[in-house]
Formats: structure tokens, C-alpha cells, sequence
């Protein structure tokens, strides 16, 4: 097959021969792309994608970085320095010495080549799942080692002030300013103003179909379907899921440069071999445009995943989800010394609130719940309460106006719950008592949701992964969405938390359960 060059443009590589009877292309349906003026069909091809001022965002974003890492590198530092005249009984900066600010610079430049090296500024991280603050984080270790080392071997004694100031400080600046400017990027993906990556879709019209539902239909997600190309012939004026169908295999690389698509994403289908994609990936590296390649492993976090080489071919290797070992020895150690923390600090308001409940309402200041913990071991979950004694044996009579869906019951007007525990609830302040059950042993931290024994009993077999691990104070269902989730969707979030959970996603969790309580976004 030889590919000729058109009006300029590079060579497509999937050119078909048309029928010489009809002028048109057989895996188009017999429909004639070329049916329509080269001009008339640009036009179609832009008005389908978004201006492309909103998607040529990845530049800026990475330059702001950046500069933000500098800065926060630099206060970091200066502050390290201040703390070390602090403790040396002087103010004066003068008497740092050239040694002390060589290392600084040292560190420095270290520092932020780590970030850069460990592709800290990668695009394709950015906004996406917990590997940018991993790569922050993989960097700042190995900077702070190199310090160590050289302080090693140099004998240079102020380095202790580097490493137990600097180190903490810069660690939280640098995963602080990720996170606010990834809100940032939220925001403007939620309003449509930028953050966002053009896509043109290749596949069969379920696969296509599929892809443009899961993708356009998350706003805080990077990626956006503006354009479909089919595998198995393109009709004229189609539309999946109201996006534009662009053509077929022969127009993938022109059609995705014509609307300024970031990637084309490729469905799996009986058209598409491994020789397709090879030859897809040529003709899409002429014009710039990245490749992906769709993969069916739903609820599967990125860390279990490692592509093995073998021959003329790449394995993708999930590794199975752990429920004991190391991580787990770590986890209770986080939840112990954590918990122990907060008990201490938030005693005042624990003596404040059981004033509160004590003096407006009749009954105990704390309400026992039974609940299912790890492996299906019962436990008695302390709450505050928040409703009048006796109120559980009127669920039967409200039945009828349950809100919640699945096994749930829920009211956003309650009319058993008195007028502080309603405050109670909504600031998630009722749940405090809960630290108790952690230091016991019973829960953790973060973890699903603790489900009452008659959920449990209605329990499918998917559901019963939620057991594998401890239930949690806070988790995913608690920063997501809380009460305005649906059952389904918290069920989903519960046993993707079991399956995948690292030390590391429990302390963003953790960042993440105070803004969510400061909201009361669906509590109730």
C-alpha cells in the first residue's frame, strides 16, 4: 500500500482504495467521506471540539508549578535557616557562613532536579489519581538523602537542622501547593474553562458508546470525546451519545490533528490488530497527537499495575489485593499514634458537646450501635446521640419515606433527631467518640463505611469484600458525596478502598474529611 501526500499534509497510513464504480470507501459503509469539500468538513471537524484556548493548558499549568515549587523550596529553606539562628541565640543572618548557604544551595538545586528528574511535571499525572504527590514525595526523599550523605561524610553538624525542619516543612509546602492548584484545575474543568483534553475516540459503536458515557460524563475528569472515528463504517450526520462521528480507520490521524485532539483513545475491537494499532501509533506520531489504548480493569488502582514484557507482546500484571503484612503492621500504627493525637486535642469540645446533649435532651449522652467489623465481627460503635431514646423502633413506622436507596434509611428531615444532634450531624461532630473505637481496635482511621448487621445479612458477593478490612471513621464515601450518595456508588467506593488502599491514600483522605465536614455537603 503506498501513501501519498495531500494538500501538504503527512501521508496517512490507513488510506483505503475506494470502490472505482461508486468513489466510495468500502469500511465506510459505502459512504463517501470524500463526499463533502475539504473546507466544509474542517469546519464540522472544529465545531465539534472545543476551542482549542481551552485545551493547550498543560504549558502554563507546568510553568506555575514550577514556580511554586521554587518558592515553596526557597520559604522552606529560609525558614530552616531561621529556626537554626533561633536556636543559636542570634539574629543576625550575617553569621551564615559561606559552608551554610553552599549547602543550602545544595539542597536546593537538589531538590527541585529530583522533582524534575522523578517527573514531578509530567503532564499526563497531572489532576490524576495520588502518583503526582508519590513523585513529590519520591523526590524530597532523595535530595534530603543526598544531604545526609554529604553531611556524612563532611562531618557538617548543621545538617540536623535541615533534616528536622526543612525536610517536614518542605514536604507538606510542596504536597499543599499540589493540592490547591489541583483544585484550581478542578474548578476550571467544572466550568468548562480549561484543564480539559480533547479526545477522538476509535472503536465499534458499543466500545465508542461506552467511553463517551464514562469520560463526558465526570466534569472533574481531564479528558473530554469530541469526535469518534468507527471501525465499522461511518454514517453520514451520525452522533453517539451527541458526539459527532468524524469517519473511520482511514481518517483517524487527519480527523484527530483537524480538531486538535490531545490523544486518540482506542476501544478494543475485532478490527483493530496489533498491526493497526503499530501502524496508528506512525501515522499519529506525524502529527503529534499521543496514543491510548483502552484497557477493561474497572476499580483497579494505578500501583497494581506493571506492564511485563514477553514476546511480541506486553502483559499487563495486576497484583493481587493484600489484607495483611507490613502495610497493614503500618496502618495500625498510623491509626494508634494518630488517634491518641487527636483524643488529646479535641477533649475540650468531647467535654463541651456532652454538656450539650446532656442538657437538652432526656437519656444517655452516648448511643451504642452494633456494627460489623472486619472478618464479620460484631463490635459496639459509640456515637454521641443524636435522636430521642427509643427512636430506633420507629424506623418500621417511617419506612415508607426512606430517601436512601439499597438497605440504607435515610431523611434529610429526620423527625426523630433533636435540635443539636441535627448540628451534630451536619459538622459530623456526633462521630467523635469513635476515636475510642479506633484506640480499642475496632476501626480505623479511614476505612468503608461501618455497615449495621441487617445491611450486612443483604449483602451480595462483591459487598462482602468491605469486610476484608477494618471499617473507618472517615473513608472515600465520606469525602466523595457522604448521605447523597447512592448505594451503588458506595458500594463501589467501600470495596475499591479494601482493594487498593496504601498508607498514603489514607493520609490524603485524611486532608480531604476536613473540607468535607466544614461543608456538611450531604450530611445529614
Amino acid at each position: 500500500m503506498t501513501a501519498h501526500s495531500v494538500d501538504g499534509e503527512p501521508p496517512r497510513l490507513f488510506s483505503v482504495p475506494s470502490d472505482p464504480a461508486t468513489g466510495n470507501d468500502p469500511m465506510a459503509g459505502g459512504v463517501s467521506v470524500g463526499a463533502q469539500s475539504e473546507g466544509a468538513r474542517v469546519r464540522q471537524l472544529r465545531a465539534a471540539a472545543l476551542p482549542r484556548a481551552r485545551t493547550g493548558w498543560q504549558a502554563g499549568y507546568q510553568a506555575r508549578l514550577r514556580l511554586t515549587d521554587a518558592m515553596v523550596v526557597g520559604v522552606t529553606l529560609l525558614t530552616a535557616y531561621g529556626v537554626q539562628l533561633a536556636l543559636s541565640g542570634t539574629s543576625q543572618w550575617s553569621t551564615i557562613g559561606p559552608l551554610h548557604a553552599a549547602a543550602g544551595l545544595l539542597l536546593a538545586t537538589a531538590w527541585l532536579a529530583a522533582l524534575a528528574t522523578n517527573r514531578a511535571y509530567d503532564v499526563r499525572f497531572f489532576g490524576r489519581g495520588m502518583s503526582e504527590y508519590q513523585r513529590v514525595l519520591d523526590a524530597t526523599w532523595k535530595s534530603f538523602s543526598l544531604i545526609v550523605l554529604i553531611a556524612w561524610v563532611t562531618a557538617y553538624s548543621e545538617a540536623r537542622t535541615l533534616l528536622l525542619v526543612a525536610f517536614p516543612l518542605g514536604m507538606v509546602g510542596l504536597v499543599a501547593s499540589r493540592y490547591l492548584w489541583r483544585q484550581h484545575l478542578l474548578r476550571q474543568r467544572r466550568r468548562g474553562d480549561g484543564g480539559l483534553t480533547i479526545l477522538l475516540a476509535v472503536g465499534d459503536r458499543e466500545q465508542a458508546t461506552r467511553l463517551i458515557r464514562l469520560l463526558n460524563g465526570a466534569p472533574e475528569q481531564e479528558f473530554v470525546v469530541s469526535g469518534v472515528c468507527l471501525t465499522n463504517g461511518a454514517q453520514p450526520g451520525e452522533r453517539l451519545s451527541g458526539v459527532p462521528v468524524l469517519g473511520d480507520l482511514s481518517d483517524v490521524g487527519l480527523t484527530a490533528h483537524e480538531m486538535g485532539a490531545g490523544a486518540v483513545a482506542v476501544c478494543s475491537s475485532h478490527e483493530i490488530t496489533a498491526d493497526v494499532v503499530r501502524r496508528l501509533g506512525w501515522e499519529l506520531e506525524r502529527y503529534g497527537v499521543d496514543l491510548m489504548l483502552t484497557a477493561e480493569l474497572a476499580d483497579v488502582a494505578v500501583p497494581r499495575i506493571t506492564v511485563s514484557p514477553a514476546p511480541g507482546m506486553s502483559l499487563l500484571h495486576v497484583d493481587t489485593p493484600r489484607f495483611e503484612g507490613p502495610k497493614f503492621s503500618v496502618k495500625q500504627v498510623m491509626d494508634w499514634g494518630l488517634t491518641a493525637v487527636l483524643t488529646v486535642l479535641v477533649s475540650p469540645i468531647l467535654l463541651a458537646i456532652m454538656l450539650a446533649v446532656a442538657l437538652t435532651s432526656r437519656g444517655p449522652v452516648f448511643y451504642l450501635s452494633q456494627r460489623v467489623g472486619r472478618g464479620g465481627q460484631l463490635f459496639p460503635m459509640v456515637k454521641f446521640r443524636t435522636m430521642y431514646v427509643g427512636a430506633d423502633r420507629d424506623v418500621v413506622a417511617l419506612a415508607a419515606v426512606n430517601e436512601a436507596e439499597g438497605p440504607l434509611f435515610k431523611m434529610r428531615s429526620d423527625p426523630r433527631v433533636t435540635r443539636v444532634g441535627r448540628f451534630l450531624r451536619r459538622y459530623s461532630l456526633d462521630e467523635l467518640p469513635q476515636l475510642f473505637n479506633v484506640l480499642r481496635g475496632h476501626m480505623s482511621l479511614v476505612g468503608p463505611r461501618p455497615p449495621l448487621p441487617h445491611e450486612v445479612a443483604a449483602y451480595e458477593e462483591r459487598m462482602k469484600r468491605r469486610l476484608l478490612v477494618k471499617p473507618g471513621m472517615t473513608g472515600l464515601w465520606q469525602v466523595t458525596g457522604r448521605s447523597d450518595l447512592s448505594w451503588e456508588e458506595s458500594v463501589r467506593l467501600d470495596v475499591y478502598y479494601a482493594e487498593n488502599w496504601t498508607p498514603f491514600l489514607d493520609l490524603l483522605i485524611l486532608a480531604q474529611t476536613a473540607r468535607a465536614v466544614i461543608s456538611a455537603r450531604g450530611a445529614y
